[in-house]
Protein backbone atom coordinates (compact mmCIF):
# COMPACT_ATOMS: atom_id res chain seq x y z
CA UNK A 1 0.00 0.00 0.00
CA UNK A 2 1.07 3.26 -1.18
CA UNK A 3 1.75 6.31 1.69
CA UNK A 4 2.36 10.03 1.08
CA UNK A 5 2.77 12.88 3.90
CA UNK A 6 1.43 15.91 3.78
CA UNK A 7 2.95 18.67 6.35
CA UNK A 8 1.13 21.56 6.81
CA UNK A 9 -0.11 21.37 3.16
CA UNK A 10 -2.96 23.54 2.51
CA UNK A 11 -3.94 20.99 -0.48
CA UNK A 12 -4.03 17.66 2.43
CA UNK A 13 -6.90 15.66 1.86
CA UNK A 14 -9.15 15.88 5.29
CA UNK A 15 -8.40 12.86 7.74
CA UNK A 16 -10.80 10.40 8.32
CA UNK A 17 -9.39 8.54 10.85
CA UNK A 18 -6.57 8.98 13.84
CA UNK A 19 -4.83 5.92 14.98
CA UNK A 20 -2.49 5.19 18.07
CA UNK A 21 0.93 4.34 16.84
CA UNK A 22 4.44 4.21 18.77
CA UNK A 23 8.20 4.54 16.81
CA UNK A 24 11.36 3.56 18.16
CA UNK A 25 14.88 5.22 18.39
CA UNK A 26 17.03 2.50 18.69
CA UNK A 27 20.36 2.86 19.80
CA UNK A 28 22.94 0.31 19.90
CA UNK A 29 25.91 0.74 22.33
CA UNK A 30 28.49 2.48 19.76
CA UNK A 31 25.79 5.26 19.42
CA UNK A 32 24.46 4.47 15.95
CA UNK A 33 20.54 4.51 15.39
CA UNK A 34 18.59 2.03 13.52
CA UNK A 35 16.38 3.20 10.78
CA UNK A 36 14.38 1.09 8.02
CA UNK A 37 13.38 2.22 4.20
CA UNK A 38 9.88 1.94 4.08
CA UNK A 39 7.96 0.15 1.30
CA UNK A 40 5.31 2.25 1.38
CA UNK A 41 6.88 5.51 0.19
CA UNK A 42 10.67 4.57 -0.49
CA UNK A 43 11.90 6.83 2.40
CA UNK A 44 14.19 5.99 5.49
CA UNK A 45 12.06 5.84 9.01
CA UNK A 46 12.36 4.48 12.53
CA UNK A 47 11.01 1.06 12.98
CA UNK A 48 7.37 1.43 14.20
CA UNK A 49 3.31 1.36 13.69
CA UNK A 50 -0.06 0.84 15.00
CA UNK A 51 -1.18 -0.11 18.41
CA UNK A 52 -3.20 -3.33 18.34
CA UNK A 53 -6.06 -3.93 20.73
CA UNK A 54 -4.51 -5.59 24.03
CA UNK A 55 -0.93 -3.93 23.60
CA UNK A 56 0.66 -1.89 25.55
CA UNK A 57 2.55 0.72 23.99
CA UNK A 58 6.10 -0.66 24.94
CA UNK A 59 4.63 -4.10 23.55
CA UNK A 60 3.87 -1.83 20.10
CA UNK A 61 6.89 -0.65 19.77
CA UNK A 62 9.10 -3.74 20.47
CA UNK A 63 6.74 -5.82 18.10
CA UNK A 64 6.90 -3.50 15.51
CA UNK A 65 10.78 -3.09 15.74
CA UNK A 66 11.57 -6.95 15.44
CA UNK A 67 8.42 -7.16 12.77
CA UNK A 68 10.28 -4.65 10.33
CA UNK A 69 13.88 -4.90 11.00
CA UNK A 70 14.75 -8.15 12.88
CA UNK A 71 16.02 -6.54 16.04
CA UNK A 72 15.13 -7.24 19.62
CA UNK A 73 14.35 -4.20 21.74
CA UNK A 74 14.19 -2.85 25.44
CA UNK A 75 12.39 0.53 25.77
CA UNK A 76 14.66 2.91 27.89
CA UNK A 77 12.43 5.50 27.78
CA UNK A 78 10.72 8.50 25.80
CA UNK A 79 12.03 10.63 22.77
CA UNK A 80 8.67 12.25 22.52
CA UNK A 81 4.74 12.50 21.22
CA UNK A 82 3.86 13.95 18.09
CA UNK A 83 0.73 14.74 17.29
CA UNK A 84 0.67 17.34 14.86
CA UNK A 85 -2.65 17.83 13.07
CA UNK A 86 -0.50 19.15 10.62
CA UNK A 87 0.95 15.90 9.32
CA UNK A 88 -1.07 13.88 7.43
CA UNK A 89 -0.69 10.48 6.18
CA UNK A 90 -2.69 9.47 3.17
CA UNK A 91 -3.06 5.90 2.02
CA UNK A 92 -4.10 4.42 -1.63
CA UNK A 93 -6.84 2.68 0.05
CA UNK A 94 -8.55 5.96 0.97
CA UNK A 95 -7.59 6.47 4.52
CA UNK A 96 -6.32 9.03 5.31
CA UNK A 97 -4.81 9.68 8.60
CA UNK A 98 -3.94 12.61 11.47
CA UNK A 99 -0.81 11.93 12.95
CA UNK A 100 -0.83 10.71 16.51
CA UNK A 101 2.75 8.74 17.70
CA UNK A 102 4.67 8.51 20.78
CA UNK A 103 8.41 7.71 20.16
CA UNK A 104 10.21 5.48 22.39
CA UNK A 105 14.01 4.95 22.86
CA UNK A 106 14.72 1.81 22.60
CA UNK A 107 18.02 -0.60 22.68
CA UNK A 108 18.79 -3.84 21.12
CA UNK A 109 19.12 -7.08 22.86
CA UNK A 110 19.11 -9.63 20.40
CA UNK A 111 18.42 -10.60 16.75
CA UNK A 112 19.77 -9.83 13.22
CA UNK A 113 19.20 -7.06 10.61
CA UNK A 114 16.64 -8.20 7.90
CA UNK A 115 13.65 -6.68 5.79
CA UNK A 116 10.48 -7.36 5.69
CA UNK A 117 7.13 -6.86 3.68
CA UNK A 118 7.52 -2.90 5.06
CA UNK A 119 10.68 -2.08 4.66
CA UNK A 120 13.26 -2.76 1.46
CA UNK A 121 16.61 -2.07 3.57
CA UNK A 122 17.51 -1.86 6.74
CA UNK A 123 20.58 -0.83 8.76
CA UNK A 124 22.33 1.06 11.69
CA UNK A 125 23.72 4.58 11.09
CA UNK A 126 25.99 7.16 13.25
CA UNK A 127 23.39 10.08 13.89
CA UNK A 128 25.25 12.36 11.37
CA UNK A 129 24.85 9.93 8.68
CA UNK A 130 20.94 10.56 9.14
CA UNK A 131 21.42 14.05 7.88
CA UNK A 132 21.38 13.02 3.94
CA UNK A 133 18.90 10.16 4.16
CA UNK A 134 16.02 10.97 2.34
CA UNK A 135 13.23 10.84 4.82
CA UNK A 136 9.82 12.48 5.50
CA UNK A 137 10.17 16.05 7.95
CA UNK A 138 8.27 14.25 11.13
CA UNK A 139 10.70 11.48 11.22
CA UNK A 140 13.16 13.82 11.23
CA UNK A 141 12.05 15.48 13.84
CA UNK A 142 12.11 13.15 15.87
CA UNK A 143 15.66 11.94 15.15
CA UNK A 144 16.55 15.93 16.11
CA UNK A 145 14.72 15.78 19.33
CA UNK A 146 16.71 12.09 20.27
CA UNK A 147 19.81 14.08 18.99
CA UNK A 148 18.99 17.07 21.23
CA UNK A 149 18.57 15.07 24.36
CA UNK A 150 16.10 17.22 25.59
CA UNK A 151 13.01 16.44 27.93
CA UNK A 152 10.55 14.83 25.98
CA UNK A 153 8.67 17.05 23.45
CA UNK A 154 4.99 16.94 23.12
CA UNK A 155 4.15 18.58 19.42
Amino acid sequence: MARRDYEDDPDAPKPNSLVPAASVVVVDDTGRVLLQRRTDNGMWALPGGVMELGESLAGCGIRETLEETGIRIEIAGIVGTYTDPGHILAYDDGEVRQEFSICLLGRPVGGGLRTSGESHEVGWFRPEETDGLPMVASIRKRLADWRSGAIPVVR
